[in-house]
């Protein structure tokens, strides 16, 4: 086939893809990381304190025992994260940028949980946030050929319960008392006092409804 020829397209999909029966087959560049560049300032700490962090991190917040809550609380206060009274954080949560993350009252971050903090994360008060979720706050633009890096702040709003291996990605707003089922994928903001899962994660049922009877 020559560098000419039009791109095959799967017979019935040409309606889906019409702009792609007339790029070429050759290959076209569409990521070139030599040319990536942080902006300015979008760690909001300097380099070393990054570095530092992350040994501090690695070392005597992960090796800590697991009751040992107010001591991963001192170390994550000490780097500029706001904390409420007596939230619960586990020693094998990662927090990427302790100085760009809020947390309420009360508030569980589980094990293994990311708060992928390269964007502001603000978590309420009596949030829990179980095991393996992952929280991001930033991302990158796919038709940028720097592979552009932007950042968009997710909220997660006061009682809800974020359940096991979600992903929540960047913008995003988790209403009041909202409960996103496990392993759910969510792309947008979801209502308060709803159930909500799925990939996309869409709403159920209301959180409060009696559960059917069997």
């Amino acid at each position: 086939m020559t560098p000419a020829s039009k791109t095959r397209i799967p017979q019935g999909m040409e309606a889906v893809f019409p702009a792609a029966l007339h790029i070429p087959e050759q290959k076209q560049r569409v990521q070139d990381l030599q040319s990536f560049r942080l902006p300015a300032d979008f760690r909001g700490r300097s380099a070393w304190l990054v570095q530092l962090w992350w040994i501090v991190q690695a070392t005597l917040f992960r090796a800590s025992p697991q009751v040992f809550y107010g001591w991963r609380r001192f170390l994550l206060r000490l780097f500029g994260c706001s904390l409420g009274n007596n939230v619960l954080v586990r020693p094998t949560a990662e927090i990427t940028y302790p100085w760009k993350v809020s947390i309420g009252d009360y508030s569980w971050i589980g094990n293994d949980v990311t708060l992928y903090s390269l964007g502001e994360i603000h978590i309420g008060a009596n949030v829990v946030v179980s095991q393996g979720s992952y929280l991001c706050g930033a991302g990158h633009d796919m038709q940028s050929l720097s592979f552009d890096i932007y950042d968009k702040p997710v909220f997660i709003e006061d009682e809800a319960w974020i359940a096991a291996d979600v992903f929540i990605a960047p913008g995003v707003r988790i209403g009041h008392g909202a409960v996103v089922g496990a392993r759910s994928t969510v792309l947008h903001d979801l209502p308060a006092m709803m159930l909500s899962l799925g990939n996309p994660a869409k709403p159920v049922r209301p959180r409060l409804m009696p559960e059917p009877k069997t």
